[in-house]
C-alpha cells in the first residue's frame, strides 16, 4: 500500500515538474521574442529615421542646386548683357577710332590746304606787291613823258603809257580781288582747322570715355566669367554630392526593405511564438487545475494513509501485546 502511494506521489510529482519546466521555456521562448521584436522595431526606426535625414538632405541639396543654378542663370544673362556692352562698347570705340583717324585725315588736309593757301596768298602777296612797285614805275614813268616831247617817228617797240597804267591797274584789282578771295578762304579754313580740332578733342574724349566704360565692362564680363565658373564648379560638387546621397539613399532603401521582410518575419515568429504561449498558458493552467485535483488527491489519500499507518500502528501494539500474552503464558 505504501509503495503505490509513494509511485504516486513521485509521478506526480515529476508531472508538476515537467508542466512548470514547460511553462518557464515557454515564457523565456516569449520574452526572447519580444526581445527580438524589439530589436528589429529598433533597427527599423533607426533606418527610417536615418532615410528621413537622407531624404531631408537631399531636398536640402536640390534646393542649393536649385538656388546655385537660378544663380547661374542669373551670372549668364549678367554675362550675356555685359558681353553685349562690350560688342556694342568696341562697336562704339571701333567707330571713335575710325571717326578720330578720319578727323585726325582731314585735320592733316585742311592743314596742308592752310598752308598750300598761305603760300599761295605770300605769292599772292608778292605778286601785288611786284605789281605795285611795276604800277610805280609806269606812273613814274607817266609823269617823265608828259613832261617830255614825243618822238617825231614811232619806235617799233613804244608802249603808250596810258596802255600801261590800264593794264597795271586791272592787274593790280585782279591780284586784289584774289588777295581778298584767298584771305577769305584762308580764315574760312582757319575756322574750319580750329572746328576739326575741337570735334577731334571731343572725339578723342569720347573715345577716353568709351575705352574707360569698356575697361568697366571687360573688369565686369571677367567678374561675371568667374562667378559663373565658380557656380559651375559648385554645381559639380552638388552634383557629385548629390550622387552620393541618392547611392546612400538606394543602399537605405534596400536596407529599409530587408528590415521590412526582417519584420514581417518577425512578426509571424512573435505571433507564432504568443500562439505558443497561449497554448502553454492554457496547457500550464490545464496542468494547474489537474495539479489542484491531483493535489487533492494526493492530500486524501495521505490522510488515507494516516489513517492506514493508525490502524497498522493499532495492529502492529495488538500483535506485540498478542505476542506477549503467548510468551507470558
Amino acid at each position: 500500500m505504501s509503495k503505490v502511494s509513494a509511485a504516486k506521489d513521485s509521478q506526480q510529482t515529476s508531472l508538476l515538474d515537467m508542466l512548470k519546466m514547460k511553462m518557464r521555456q515557454a515564457r523565456e521562448e516569449a520574452e526572447n521574442a519580444k526581445d527580438d521584436a524589439d530589436e528589429a522595431k529598433r533597427k527599423f526606426e533607426e533606418e527610417h529615421k536615418k532615410r528621413e535625414e537622407a531624404e531631408a538632405e537631399v531636398a536640402a541639396l536640390n534646393r542649393r542646386i536649385q538656388l546655385l543654378e537660378e544663380d547661374l542663370t542669373r551670372a549668364e544673362e549678367r554675362l550675356k548683357i555685359a558681353t553685349e556692352k562690350l560688342e556694342e562698347a568696341s562697336k562704339a570705340a571701333d567707330e571713335s577710332e575710325r571717326g578720330r583717324k578720319s578727323m585726325e585725315t582731314r585735320s592733316m588736309q585742311d592743314e596742308e590746304r592752310a598752308n598750300l593757301l598761305e603760300t599761295q596768298v605770300l605769292q599772292a602777296k608778292l605778286i601785288a606787291e611786284e605789281a605795285d612797285r611795276k604800277y610805280e614805275e609806269v606812273v613814274f614813268a607817266q609823269q617823265l613823258q608828259a613832261k617830255a616831247v614825243p618822238p617825231t617817228t614811232p619806235y617799233p617797240y613804244y608802249i603808250p603809257v596810258d596802255f600801261l597804267s590800264s593794264n597795271c591797274y586791272l592787274v593790280r584789282k585782279a591780284l586784289e580781288n584774289r588777295f581778298e578771295i584767298e584771305d577769305d578762304r584762308c580764315t574760312q579754313l582757319e575756322l574750319k582747322v580750329r572746328q576739326m580740332s575741337s570735334l577731334l578733342q571731343e572725339t578723342e574724349n569720347k573715345f577716353e570715355e568709351v575705352a574707360r566704360k569698356l575697361a568697366m565692362v571687360e573688369a565686369d564680363l571677367e567678374r561675371a566669367e568667374e562667378r559663373a565658373e565658380a557656380g559651375e564648379n559648385k554645381i559639380v560638387e552638388l552634383e557629385e554630392e548629390l550622387r552620393v546621397v541618392g547611392n546612400n539613399l538606394k543602399s537605405l532603401e534596400v536596407s529599409e526593405e530587408k528590415a521590412l521582410q526582417r519584420e514581417d518575419s518577425y512578426e509571424e515568429h512573435i505571433r507564432q511564438l504568443s500562439q505558443r504561449l497561449k497554448e502553454a498558458e492554457t496547457r500550464a493552467e490545464f496542468a494547474e487545475r489537474s495539479v489542484q485535483k491531483l493535489q487533492k488527491e494526493v492530500d486524501r489519500l495521505e490522510d488515507d494513509l494516516l489513517v492506514e499507518k493508525e490502524r497498522c500502528r493499532h495492529l502492529t501494539e495488538e500483535i506485540e501485546l498478542t505476542v506477549q500474552e503467548i510468551q507470558t503464558n
